[in-house]
């Protein structure tokens, strides 16, 4: 199979040059440059010669090397593992659902007459069966969220699948005066790592205005859509201002959230990573359930914005210089260096990823696994399929948090960068006696190979955000999402509804008569064998002479 060149096909457009390390290289590329340009200029045009003994750079440039190289092929093994536990995420999910969907049955048993147990309907089994599919593809969404460092169930691709869970641990009748009761699902941890409730998550993870007291209790409808800053609480919307405590998400996909549940598109907005925001013709998620939310839900992808400093990291020198100048850098609040935090690029190990919806999810799972095991609906080598799948649902996710929360070491990688620096910087030094003018390119062209190498190391180390580099997660989600919807399509008929039709030839290429015409008789009898015994003494010898005539046709002479 012949790949295309990925550097020649396309066109160069500034999306793909951020695929490059191009971007983050060039600030070192060119002071190492400039620092073998100055090295040579003093060396021609003074008196001092600068040049050294080249002993050296045999040996440091191939232990150099073989640390480099190690640092890389470790970043790109945990690159293919994050690959192969999304893969096995997927068939994980779609046996899970296969299970489900054609092993649990929809004809119960009736209960007992004395038993409190309501009967259960076909409709209701199939709407039960096809509700926990769905907890299936939520799973898939949760860990996507979780890999991202993205606390909350409040995601227009997420809520939707798990709002009828349990919100709290005592009955409705039982719950007055008592909302501290809420399930973990509809928590999170704010930065301190303390427990916060769904109340404290509007404020400081939503993007949601100021209201009264007496509104925010109204629910909102729809997903979060549109460009402006603005809620609907009931029939009314309002604009208001955003506080600084809201989290960076809103600032980089600000929307507005319409009245009616059957939202518009969101307006496009420019985006350096991979896949391009939802818009008049591509919108993903509008086939999902369209529920009440009490709060406006983010956006399913949530990239960190890009400025000018990405591009021209130097700039962020002057930054800091004017800001000590004006005393600005002293005057910002906590809140607002935690929200600058939170804009940057990566946000890789910037801290330890941490959620608990996929664990409660597969407790969801577990214990329809459990209820149907009880009521005696599934066979027990079915009950061990669904349990080995949600095993296999876990192992996936331990090794993925395993993947997302352990870096190399910091002295390795510290010392790996200093020791680089090191060497490009003594390079010019044992180069300018054999090379002259030509140390400045051969420097540049070291500089750009060794550096880029280590970037693209720090690069795939963490495959799980948004840069282009990285795994395609949100493709992951959406093709679980389309595999479980086709399974759910299958009509689970009786195989004898259409085995026996003209268009079924089972015994070909011997015999080419259709299923319908040899079912007739209850006794095969081969039509070009007269010495066999009818039955299955015959249907044997058909079934050895097409094999013959396979294994002849289909080999090359």
């Amino acid at each position: 199979m012949v790949v295309k060149n990925p550097l020649f096909s396309g066109r160069w457009t500034a999306k793909k040059f951020g695929a490059t390390v191009l971007d983050d290289t060039w600030p070192e590329v060119t002071f190492f440059t400039l620092f073998a340009t100055v090295i040579v200029l003093v060396s021609k045009l003074t008196e001092t010669n600068l040049g050294v003994s080249n002993q050296l750079l045999t040996v440091l440039g191939l232990v150099l090397g073989l640390v480099i190289s190690f640092r890389t092929s470790s970043a790109y093994e945990r690159y293919q593992d994050g690959r192969k536990m999304w893969s096995n995420i997927a068939v994980a999910s779609r046996h899970l659902a296969q299970m489900i969907w054609i092993h649990v049955p929809i004809d119960r048993p009736t209960p007992a007459a004395d038993s409190k147990e309501k009967a259960i309907t076909p409709l209701e089994a199939a709407l039960e069966k096809k509700a926990m599919i769905n907890m299936v593809q939520a799973f898939s969404v949760s860990v996507k969220h979780l890999l991202r460092g993205e606390q909350g169930p409040y995601y227009e691709d997420l809520y939707p699948l798990v709002a009828f869970l349990p919100k709290f641990a005592t009955p409705e009748d039982e719950r007055v005066g008592r909302e501290s009761d809420k399930l973990p699902l509809w928590h999170f941890r704010d930065q301190q790592h303390r427990l916060v409730d769904t109340a404290t998550q509007a404020a400081a993870l939503m993007v949601i205005p100021e209201v009264e007291p007496m509104e925010m209790g109204a629910h909102v409808t729809g997903h979060r859509r549109g460009g402006s800053d603005s809620t609907v609480v009931g029939d009314e919307t309002e604009k208001e201002p955003l506080s600084l405590s809201q989290r960076h998400v809103a600032k980089s996909s600000s929307q507005d959230y319409p009245s009616d549940i059957g939202a518009p598109a969101r307006k496009r907005r420019f985006s350096f990573y991979r896949v391009a925001p939802p818009n008049a013709t591509y919108d993903p998620y509008v086939v999902l359930p369209r529920v009440e939310s009490p709060f406006p839900l983010l956006s399913a992808r949530n990239p960190p914005s890009r400025n000018l400093y990405h591009f021209f990291p130097v700039l962020k020198l002057f930054r800091w210089c004017w800001q000590l100048v004006t005393l600005k850098k002293k005057l910002k609040t906590k809140e607002e260096r935690e929200e600058a935090r939170l804009h940057s690029r990566r946000k890789a190990y910037a801290e330890i990823v941490e959620s608990h919806i996929p664990l409660e999810i597969c407790l969801v799972l577990s214990n329809y696994t459990n209820y149907v095991m009880k009521k005696g609906l599934v066979q027990p080598a079915i009950a061990t399929g669904l349990t080995n799948a949600l095993v296999s649902f876990q192992d996936a996710l331990a090794n993925l948090e395993r993947i997302c929360n352990t870096p190399l070491p910091f002295a390795y990688q510290a010392h790996l960068r200093m020791s680089l620096w090191l060497y490009l910087l003594l390079l010019p030094f044992q180069l300018y006696l054999a090379f002259g003018y030509i140390t400045i390119p051969a420097t540049a062209f070291a500089s750009f190979l060794l550096v880029g190498f280590l970037e693209i190391g720090q690069e795939i180390e963490n495959p799980f955000n948004y840069d282009l580099n990285d795994l395609d997660l949100d493709l992951f989600c959406l093709a679980i999402q389309r595999d479980l919807n086709l399974i759910t399509a299958h009509t689970n008929p009786n195989p004898h509804d259409y085995l026996f039709t003209k268009l079924n030839q089972p015994l070909a290429p011997n015999d080419r008569r259709n299923a319908a015409e040899l079912a007739k008789n209850s006794t095969y009898t081969h039509p070009n064998d007269n010495e066999s015994e009818p039955g299955l003494p015959s249907l044997r010898k058909a079934l050895l002479e097409s094999w013959k005539e396979t294994d002849t046709s289909t080999r090359k002479s």
